[in-house]
């Protein structure tokens, strides 16, 4: 049984799985950035109330069976499941923040602007419940075993970018929102406008006439892994120079490099086979 969500958290709890698929694509697109590890069962939950941990193939002698639509299917299942397991045990008022609700209430101000206060750090990080831990470690997202100061590395960034995507004012360019990741295509996850010309360079970009100023806002659509997939690909200097469109992005910037282009459609085919069960 599914970890029931109220509907005036459902549109968060997306957002907070969205994040969280973020650190653990990153430690576990093997395709992509490292040699895969092998997979491991996740820790089973003792409460009566808890939602049921997807089923994972343990038996090496058929993991070479695996294709990697299963494995996408099953890396999906695991991230619901932790969302469903760790986001019920945010404090209520973190479960249904908002850009008007933070920016009406100086007490939200206070413990929830970023960087976190360490009190408010280490409310939130004691509040994970045990099996969570136990299986990122099992996934080896964490390190096994892990202390605080691992936890913190791993969670703290995911609970500042979870509370700066939903604290964020809504974008001048929502009238160009995308149905669908512009990368991926993926139409089932929420979205986040990456600014092809990232703002720190538009000074730069100016003085040596790179680009047009009516270009420096251009954005692209894009999910939160892809978003964080782009960003690892080059600097902002690059970004700006190279991959300023997201035909650039798939066509391996303006020098058409084949080795970032074959880095691009590998990331893209595995992660768009990446779903989430179905709520």
């Amino acid at each position: 049984m599914a970890e029931y969500i109220p509907a005036e958290e459902q549109a968060n709890y997306e957002i907070f799985r969205d994040c969280l698929s973020e650190p653990v694509l990153k430690a576990l697109a093997a395709p992509i950035d490292k040699p895969k590890p092998k997979k491991k069962k996740h820790a089973k939950r003792g409460s009566k109330n808890s939602i049921s941990k997807p089923e994972i193939q343990q038996n090496e002698a058929n993991s070479s069976e695996n294709t990697p639509t299963s494995d996408a299917e099953d890396l999906g299942e695991f991230i619901e499941y932790l969302s469903a397991l760790i986001f019920p045990s945010l404090p209520p008022d973190l479960r249904t923040l908002s850009h008007s609700l933070f920016q009406s209430s100086p007490h939200l101000q206070t413990i929830y602007t970023p960087p976190l206060p360490p009190a408010s750090t280490t409310k939130l990080l004691n509040a994970i419940p045990p099996p969570a831990i136990d299986s990122l470690e099992s996934y080896a997202v964490l390190p096994t075993p892990s202390d605080a100061l691992d936890q913190h590395h791993l969670l703290t960034p995911l609970l500042t970018t979870y509370i700066a995507t939903v604290t964020a004012p809504p974008p001048i360019w929502s009238l160009t929102r995308a149905t669908a990741c512009e990368l991926c295509a993926r139409d089932w996850v929420p979205l986040t406008y990456h600014h092809l010309i990232p703002k720190s360079t538009h000074a730069r970009v100016l003085k040596r006439g790179w680009h047009a100023e009516e270009r420096l806002n251009a954005v692209a659509w894009l999910c939160r892994a892809c978003h964080s997939f782009v960003h690892r690909l080059a600097g902002n200097e690059a970004l700006a120079k190279r991959f300023y469109s997201v035909e650039l992005i798939v066509g391996g910037g303006v020098e058409a490099d084949e080795e970032i282009r074959a880095r691009v459609e590998g990331w893209v085919r595995w992660v768009g086979g990446v779903r989430w069960r179905a709520r």
